[in-house]
C-alpha cells in the first residue's frame, strides 16, 4: 500500500472529521466510505487468494445508466448564453442602499435575494459600480434578453461571449414590472440564439437545467427540477414565478432556465436564502409571461398594457363565508378608480370578479395578468358577484397610466363595537384630512382597539375608517354601528371595508373565534 494512503477504518475516519471544517467533512467521509471495498480488496490480495475485479461482480441493476445526460444539449445552448458586465454610476447612499436587489414589502425580508453579482457592499462607494449578471441571445442579429434589475440603470453594458468574446450593448427597452430588459448587439456574422418554450409545460417533477455567471465564474450549468408553479413573491403585480431547485446563485440572474429540450421555460431572477447563496429555491420569470414583454420591447422599446383601475385584495376563508360562498375564490374589488374604464363599466367596490372574458379567476393576482394582456381598446367582460348573485358587467379596456401597478382620532362619543373589542367615533373633516382622506369622507372612525379582542386579531387598528358593513355603505359611526349589532347577533360575523391612509382593504370578523 503507497505510504500516503491508509485504510479507511472508522479511527480514521473519526480523525479525519475531527480536524477537517464542517464544509468538508461529508466531502472526506463519504470519500472514504466510497473507496473502502477497493482499499479493503488490496489489502487482502497480500494474504488470501486473488478477488474478482470489482467490475466482475454480478451487475445489479440500480437506473443509475438511464439517467439522463444533460451534455447534448447543454452543448447545442451554451454557445448563446451570454455574461452580462454593467458599469452603473452611483452616489455612496445608493451604493449604500443597492444591496442584493430586493423588492419592498416581500414577506421573505432578508432572505429573498436578486441574485445580481454586485460589488461588496460593506463599504458605502461612489464613481462607477461594476457588476455581473448573465443573460441569452433570442434571435441571429443579436438581441439579448436579461433582467431588468441588472441592465436597467446601467450606463455602460458589454455582452462577453462563452469564448471570451466582449460587444457594446444597447438597452433597447426595459419593464420594471416583470423585471425583464432588453439588449441589442452588433456582429458581422450571424448569432447562435435561443428559442423560448412554453412554460405552460413545464410542471413540478420535470427536469430544469440553468446556465449562466455565477459569482462571475463565466458558463456554469446546474440541474434540478421545476418545484412549484405560479409562485407570488409580492414584488409585482405580474408575479408568476416557477420555483426551481436547481442551484443557482448570484450572478445567475438573467440567466435561462432550459427544460431537457433545450427551449427556455424561465429567466432566472431571485433566490429564498438565508445567506445570499443556493439553498435551492431559486425563482425564474416564466418564458410565457416574458415573450410578450420581450416582443413589445423589441417593437416599441416599452411595454403597453391594459388596465381597469380597480384595486383588488385576495379572498381568504373567512371573507368567503361572510360573502357566502363556498371556498375562497375570485378577486375582491376594494377600489374603483373614478373615470376608469371599470367605473365606467359599473363595477363597484365589494364586488366579486369570478371570471374575465369567460377565464376563471382562481386567485386575486389572476386578474392582473389577464388584465395586462388585453390590447387598449378591448372589450372585457366580467362575471361579477354582487349581494349575492351574479352579473355581467361590460368595460373597454384602458391603458394604464405609468404611474399605475395594480389592474386592478375622532369626536364625540365612542359608540358600539363592543362584541368586537373596538369603539367607533364620528369621522370629522377635518379628521378625514389627518388620515389623508378626502374630506368629505362617510364612514365610522375606529378610535380604540382591545389589544385582545376580536377586532385587533382581525388587523384592524386606531385610526382606520370602516366605509362597508356586509357591503353596505356607512355614512357615520351611528349607522356603523347599528349594523354590526344586527349583523353579529344574527350571523356572529360581519364583513368590513376599512379605509386605512387612503388604501381600502376588506375584513372579516367573527364572534364564533373566526377573523379575516
Amino acid at each position: 500500500m503507497p505510504a500516503n494512503l491508509t485504510t479507511p477504518t472508522p479511527q480514521n475516519i473519526a480523525r479525519r472529521h475531527a480536524r477537517t471544517p464542517l464544509g468538508l467533512r461529508l466531502v472526506l467521509v463519504a470519500a472514504g466510505i466510497a473507496a473502502a471495498p477497493a482499499f479493503c480488496g488490496a489489502a487482502l490480495a497480500q494474504s488470501q487468494a486473488p478477488a474478482p475485479a470489482l467490475n466482475q461482480t454480478p451487475a445489479v441493476d440500480t437506473g443509475l445508466d438511464r439517467l439522463p445526460s444533460f451534455r447534448p444539449m447543454v452543448e447545442k445552448v451554451m454557445p448563446a448564453v451570454v455574461n452580462i458586465s454593467v458599469i452603473e454610476r452611483a452616489t455612496a447612499s445608493q451604493m449604500a442602499e443597492a444591496g442584493p436587489g430586493v423588492p419592498e414589502g416581500v414577506p421573505f425580508d432578508e432572505m429573498l435575494r436578486r441574485f445580481f453579482n454586485g460589488p461588496d457592499q460593506s463599504a458605502p462607494q461612489t464613481g462607477p459600480r461594476m457588476a455581473l449578471g448573465s443573460g441569452f441571445i433570442i434571435s441571429a442579429d443579436g438581441y439579448v434578453v436579461t433582467n431588468n434589475h441588472v441592465a436597467g440603470d446601467a450606463d455602460k453594458v458589454t455582452v462577453i461571449f462563452q469564448d471570451g468574446t466582449k460587444h457594446p450593448a444597447k438597452v433597447i427597452g426595459t419593464d420594471d414590472k416583470t423585471d425583464l430588459a432588453l439588449l441589442k448587439i452588433d456582429s458581422d456574422r450571424p448569432l447562435p440564439y435561443l428559442n423560448f418554450g412554453d412554460s405552460d409545460d413545464a410542471k413540478p417533477g420535470d427536469w430544469a437545467v440553468a446556465v449562466g455567471n455565477p459569482f462571475g465564474l463565466g458558463g456554469s450549468v446546474s440541474a434540478g427540477i421545476v418545484s412549484a408553479r405560479g409562485r407570488d413573491l409580492h414584488s409585482g403585480p405580474y408575479d408568476d414565478f416557477l420555483q426551481l431547485d436547481a442551484p443557482i446563485n448570484r450572478g445567475n440572474s438573467g440567466g435561462p432556465t432550459f427544460n431537457t429540450r433545450g427551449e427556455v421555460i424561465g429567466i432566472n431572477t431571485a433566490i429564498l436564502s438565508p445567506s445570499g447563496g443556493s439553498i435551492g429555491i431559486g425563482f425564474a420569470i416564466p418564458s410565457n409571461l416574458a415573450k410578450p414583454v420581450v416582443a413589445q420591447l423589441k417593437e416599441h422599446g416599452k411595454v403597453t398594457r391594459g388596465w381597469l383601475g380597480v384595486s383588488i385584495q385576495e379572498v381568504t376563508p373567512d371573507i368567503a363565508t361572510a360573502l357566502g360562498l363556498p371556498e375562497p375564490k375570485g378577486a375582491l374589488v376594494t377600489d374603483v378608480t373614478e373615470g376608469g374604464p371599470a367605473a365606467k363599466g359599473g363595477l363597484r367596490p365589494g364586488d366579486l370578479i369570478e371570471a374575465y372574458n369567460g377565464q376563471p379567476i382562481e386567485q386575486s393576482h389572476d386578474l392582473p395578468k389577464l388584465v395586462a394582456n388585453t390590447a387598449v381598446g378591448q372589450p372585457a367582460q366580467l362575471t361579477v358577484r354582487r349581494q349575492g348573485r351574479d352579473e355581467t358587467i361590460r368595460a373597454s379596456v384602458g391603458e394604464m397610466p405609468a404611474d399605475k401597478a395594480v389592474a386592478s382620532g375622532g369626536t364625540g362619543e365612542p359608540s358600539g363595537g363592543e362584541a368586537l373589542g373596538l369603539a367607533l367615533g364620528e369621522l370629522t373633516p377635518q379628521v378625514a384630512r389627518q388620515l389623508h382622506l378626502a374630506g368629505n369622507a362617510k364612514g365610522a372612525l375606529v378610535v380604540a382597539v382591545e389589544r385582545d379582542g376580536i377586532a385587533a386579531a382581525a388587523g384592524i387598528r386606531p385610526g382606520d375608517v370602516i366605509e362597508q358593513v356586509d357591503q353596505q355603505p356607512m355614512r357615520d359611526a351611528t349607522a356603523a354601528a347599528k349594523r354590526l349589532s344586527a349583523s353579529l347577533e344574527h350571523d356572529k360575523r360581519a364583513l368590513l371595508l376599512i379605509d386605512r391612509a387612503g388604501q381600502r382593504q376588506f375584513v372579516a370578523v367573527s364572534t364564533e373565534g373566526g377573523h379575516g
